[in-house]
């Protein structure tokens, strides 16, 4: 690099695949915002990459709310959608 050039930001690390890496990095990323040392170009780099993010998770979701639809179908119910954990059961047990 010569001198007066502007420093070269790094390259870009690899978009995660895993849900829970996700949700690390976006943890990482809301500690450096609320730390406030950050520039105001930074502060956009961290806010555009958690959108990147936020938007990677939802597929990660979507996609494995399809496998436990095509699981649910493969049981011979046919195909439908089921929450993930039910809310306990209040009627009369009380």
């Amino acid at each position: 690099m010569g001198v007066g050039m502007p420093p070269s930001s790094p390259p870009p690390t690899p978009e995660p695949v895993k849900f829970d890496e996700i949700l690390a990095r976006m943890r990482g990323l809301v500690e450096k915002l609320e730390g406030g040392n950050l520039s105001l170009e930074e502060g956009l780099g961290c806010f555009e990459e958690g959108m990147r993010l936020c938007s990677r998770g939802a597929e990660v979701l979507d996609q494995a709310e399809k496998r436990v639809e095509v699981l649910l179908a493969n049981t011979g119910g046919g195909p439908r959608t089921a929450p993930l954990a039910s809310p306990p059961d209040h009627e009369g047990n009380e």
